[in-house]
């Protein structure tokens, strides 16, 4: 019996239960059989991922196929996602490969223009089965290595302060998921991706309201959980965060 998953079976339940299932970048064989590895040796379900900014590094035609064939074979749930698809016909190059989850990261665009490309995309994407995450709020980056999305430099937030610019507005976010349909919502609510230059402060507040206002089949995703301290993941995942992005410090 496969252990591939997708990913929508796996949130629902860590959202009704109250947890929060990682995500993990997976950019070789090494690091898709170590992750897993550590999930079985958990019992616990897994997502690993396949950043587009990657594909530079090893294209999804090869790395793909390997992630699939691990996950099926793996003794605990496992879910193969594309992270931060940005480019349209590089998701359609994840769904060939055979991705039962994408994420279709248009968040550097205008709201309305965000709207209307997940919309389509998802669509496409429930007709075959695939989940399907989007991203509401620009997730900041550290340099521009590090930035997973087409995001201007002068938007990569360096302080607490300047993260809090680009913070996720809930009745945004509560539009964005009714209007697009989308499964999953990446928020801004403290973290950014790469390494932080202080310790990040996340607004659990704010992660509630998100929760209170998006309506209950879409999940809430914190990506930027390296260097997070471990008390404030459990603060966010209780206030509704059922999926957690972790990677740089691995």
């Amino acid at each position: 019996m496969t252990m591939l998953v997708n990913m929508k079976e796996i949130l629902d339940d860590a959202a009704k239960k109250k947890y929060a299932i990682p995500c993990i970048n997976t950019p070789n064989e090494e690091t898709v059989r170590a992750v897993i590895g550590a999930a079985e040796e958990l019992g616990v379900p897994i997502i690993i991922d396949h950043a587009q900014v990657h594909d530079s590094l090893i294209p999804i035609e090869r790395i793909g196929p390997v992630m699939l064939k691990y996950a099926r074979e793996a003794k605990v749930p496992v879910c193969v996602h594309l992270d931060h698809g940005s480019d349209y016909t590089f998701l359609m190059r994840a769904i060939r490969v055979g991705f039962p989850s994408i994420m279709y990261d248009c968040s550097a665009l205008p709201f309305e223009e965000n709207v209307r490309r997940v919309k389509d995309f998802v669509e496409i994407a429930h007709k075959l089965g695939i989940t399907v995450e989007a991203e509401l709020g620009i997730m900041a980056s550290a340099s521009p290595e590090d930035t997973h999305g087409d995001v201007d430099p002068e938007k990569r937030a360096l302080t607490n302060e300047d993260i809090r610019k680009f913070f996720t507005d809930p009745d945004e976010a509560a539009r964005f998921a009714d209007e697009t349909g989308c499964d999953a919502l990446a928020v801004c609510f403290g973290t950014m991706h790469g390494i932080y230059l202080e310790e990040p402060v996340l607004d659990i507040d704010r992660v509630k309201a998100l929760r209170a206002k998006v309506r209950t089949d879409c999940n809430i995703v914190m990506h930027g959980a390296s260097g997070v301290p471990f008390d404030q993941d459990i603060l966010a995942i209780n206030a509704g965060c059922s999926k957690i992005n972790y990677y740089s410090y691995m």
